[in-house]
């Protein structure tokens, strides 16, 4: 298959043949039919998470089951899928609890192991798979509990954006923070994953919400996905902003860009007793500074990884939000390209051109 292969850090992709192996007795085959491009595979391009290469990147997609394991009863071929990866054991002390996206296992029990072959490889040579995916390929060889089944009249491009920047928005609202009813809810960071937090809080019912970012077209997006104020951080403070728009402070904060600067700023827009949840994945080594008097007004600052979700309840559900036309995903796609585009891709992202830009894979 043809596939988007990092070689070295920092670096670019290279579009490469690699063999692809067959499904083990719990793997599933699936042909890939549209990937998103998150700025989580950046990170990793950049060396700002490690990553060991060679390996092809890509985690946000969707596809068709080609061919299962002997093992597999969950799903078979021809049917359509969002892959996931907070793949899960099942078994651990954190599954147990609910806690799927922060398995103990899943590092261990769901990858072959050293008397295996590898699931990628290139001329004899291991490739690495990407978070248990590698979707800027062809096709993605994976444990059966990285992936949900879906309804096969749901779009694949929008279906992919479900795997990752979706769920990890909408679930930093309704898992991760719990917002109710009435609340005021600030977002910093109006891309792929903040857009989905706004749409979360638009969901959830909150009355003011906030949209916080320096570029005024995502801004325009972020008010037609339910934002009621809007805040440009490069002509303004923008707590300051924030404080005077909610009369001291919101109820609960998200910061969707991955800066120890906005990360700060998150927290210190709440008002007593607020909450400020980090969905952006700050770069390894940086140290986040808060006020430790602040504390006393019981202001809590947190994490949430991937939503805190239960992908396979979670994404049906947002599939029936998204054909209610309760949650909007068209808008959310800026530029469908195919795989030989995807290094412009991430040139796109990186200047800020787009909320979303998806490859799309020939599928017939």
């Amino acid at each position: 298959m043809r596939a988007a292969v990092l070689n070295s850090v920092p670096g670019i992709l290279a579009i490469e043949d690699v063999e692809i192996g067959e499904p083990g007795p719990r793997e599933v085959l699936i042909r890939t039919a549209a990937a998103g491009i998150c700025h989580s595979d950046l990170h990793f391009m950049e060396g700002k998470y490690p990553s060991t290469c060679p390996s092809i990147l890509g985690h946000e997609s969707a596809g068709i089951v080609e061919a299962v394991g002997s093992m597999v009863h969950y799903v078979q071929p021809g049917d359509h899928v969002i892959t996931c990866l907070s793949a899960f054991c099942g078994h651990c002390s954190q599954c147990t609890d609910g806690h799927l996206a922060l398995c103990e296992n899943k590092d261990t029990e769901l990858v072959r192991g050293p008397g295996e072959p590898p699931r990628l490889s290139r001329n004899g040579e291991t490739v690495n798979q990407f978070l248990h995916l590698s979707s800027f390929a062809e096709k993605m060889l994976v444990h059966e509990q990285a992936l949900v089944k879906i309804d096969k009249d749901m779009p694949f491009d929008k279906a992919a954006l479900i795997g990752c920047g979706v769920t990890t928005g909408l679930g930093a609202v309704f898992r991760t923070a719990k917002v109710a009813p009435g609340e005021s809810v600030a977002v910093i960071g109006c891309g792929g994953i903040g857009l989905s937090a706004i749409q979360g809080a638009r969901i959830a019912g909150a009355n003011k919400i906030i949209a916080v970012d320096t570029v005024p077209a995502k801004l325009e997006l972020a008010q037609e996905m339910g934002a009621t104020h809007v805040v440009n951080a490069a002509d303004v403070d923008a707590v300051a902003a924030v404080k005077e728009l909610t009369g001291g402070g919101v109820h609960h904060a998200f910061e969707a860009v991955g800066l120890k600067q906005t990360a700060e700023q998150s927290f210190q827009m709440l008002r007593k007793g607020g909450q400020a949840t980090v969905i952006g994945m700050i770069p390894v080594g940086t140290k986040i500074e808060i006020h430790g008097v602040e504390l006393l007004y019981e202001k809590t600052l947190t994490g949430s990884n991937m939503g805190s979700n239960q992908f396979r309840t979670d994404m049906p559900r947002y599939i029936e939000m998204y054909m209610a036309g309760r949650l909007k995903l068209d808008e959310m796609v800026s530029k469908t390209i195919t795989l030989d585009e995807i290094n412009e891709g991430f040139q796109d992202m990186k200047q800020g051109n787009v909320a979303r830009s998806v490859i799309v894979f020939p599928t017939d």
